[in-house]
């Protein structure tokens, strides 16, 4: 019988094409270690790698296995720079802060290829991104962005495509423009996961799967991390569950919300007009839609929507619908799998980084825009431990307010809030 995660509805077209995946055993006793490493994605894993190579010892655990939470499970998209564009951040923080930020990004994405080759991980890369207009009324944004991009960030990758164009490199002419972008791609997070594993544990980094963290405290200068087995005790501790801390620890808590985000994938398209040049495509819903085609010519298509999916069957009607709004040609295709998974957004949409207590950093919060920079944060965490602090700051000092309402309204709240901006979209 095939493995279901059991904190994500359905299985992914990425487990079956992943290839082995291996199992790491659970945690049984108590152990020791510099550094204890809390969540077993992009994040967690990243961390251990570069902590171990460095000399630290480390210990992960992970609640579930590698790659059940949004590591593994994701769009695949890598992006360019942060979330928010960078002349929003300018407007917020000023120049210098914006390009620090926007240059952070830039080395993440080449940190995670330079990384995936220098370890012969295949990732299945494939380059090019699209962002582009719902609505006429954006269509000035994107060219004002490509322009920013070129002139002011030194980042000139980024072209503007109008009407014309976008419906041709789309195969679909329900967008009225947007942007191409060729310094930047998409590919396997799974794979990535599987590998980066590998990686750590052969570092030195001792990795446990199925081992829960039920508790974690610090005392006396040193961190306490309770599993049902077994304490790890240790000097520092990770934080990296994202969209799955629950109540382990109530300050990320408030401040990372998790939100559903459901794939399909169609059967390989053949001679389609469907993305001829192979770019990954992220659209100006605030409900996203974003989609790409796989290596073997599938369309994974993805996208937010606050239904609820009492069975993984249920994925498929939802993303076949959505598919034909843009591709009414593929109404009737086959969808071999359907999966969903749990995205940690903030509220301004940026990254948290927070010292929840004395030696325990939280990481997470991505808002969609994590595969690049949770790999990097994991790199950033470990040159902190080795007591430099500068540059994982440039993200800890970003303003990250809480939810409103507390743990008992803000889901709520922010159940009304998704479906007036998906209202928002379709008017």
């Amino acid at each position: 019988m095939k493995y279901q995660s059991p904190i994500s509805p359905g299985r992914s077209w990425y487990e079956d094409t992943a290839g082995p995946r291996p199992e790491y055993p659970a945690l049984d006793g108590d152990l020791k270690c510099d550094v204890v490493v809390v969540g077993g994605g992009f994040t967690g894993l990243s961390a251990a790698v570069h902590l171990a190579k460095a000399g630290s010892k480390v210990v992960l655990i992970e609640a579930h296995r590698f790659g059940d939470g949004a590591s593994g499970r994701n769009g695949g998209q890598l992006g360019t720079g942060q979330r928010a564009w960078a002349e929003e951040l300018e407007a917020e923080y000023g120049f210098s802060r914006a390009k620090a930020l926007f240059d952070l990004a830039e080395e993440a994405k080449a940190h995670l290829l330079e990384f995936a080759a220098a370890n012969k991980i295949e990732i299945d890369y494939m380059p090019g991104q699209m962002s582009v207009a719902h609505k006429q009324r954006y269509v000035d944004d994107y060219k004002a962005h490509a322009e920013i991009m070129a002139n002011r960030f030194g980042y000139p990758h980024i072209s503007f495509m109008d009407a014309k164009e976008t419906a041709e490199r789309l195969g679909s002419a329900r967008y009225f423009g947007g942007t191409r972008d060729t310094g930047t791609g998409h590919i396997h997070p799974l794979k990535l996961v599987i590998g980066t594993a590998k990686v750590a544990a052969q570092a030195g980094a001792q990795l446990f799967e199925q081992t829960p963290a039920t508790a974690i405290a610090s005392v006396g200068g040193k961190v306490r991390v309770t599993t049902p087995k077994g304490t790890i005790s240790a000097e520092k501790c990770l934080v990296g569950v994202n969209a799955h801390g629950g109540t382990l620890e109530p300050i990320s808590a408030a401040h990372i919300m998790p939100i559903g985000s459901f794939i399909g994938a169609t059967v390989p398209l053949g001679d389609s007009n469907v993305l001829p040049g192979g770019e990954a495509v992220d659209d100006s819903r605030f409900v996203v839609r974003y989609f790409r085609k796989s290596t073997d010519g599938r369309l994974l298509f993805g996208g937010r929507e606050i239904y609820a999916v009492n069975d993984p069957k249920d994925i498929h009607v939802h993303i076949r619908r959505q598919i034909a709004e843009l591709y009414p040609e593929l109404r009737d295709v086959e969808i071999t799998h359907g999966w969903g998974g749990y995205v940690g957004i903030t509220m301004p949409r940026k990254p948290f980084v927070r010292e929840v207590m004395p030696n325990v950093i939280s990481v997470g919060g991505y808002s969609g825009h994590g595969v690049m920079l949770s790999n990097f944060f994991g790199k950033l965490y470990a040159e902190t431990v080795a007591c430099n602090r500068d540059r994982l700051r440039l993200i800890e000092d970003l303003k990250i307010p809480a939810f409103p309402g507390g743990r008992r309204f803000r889901a709520p709240l922010l159940f009304l809030a998704l479906n007036w901006y998906a209202l928002r979209d379709r008017i």
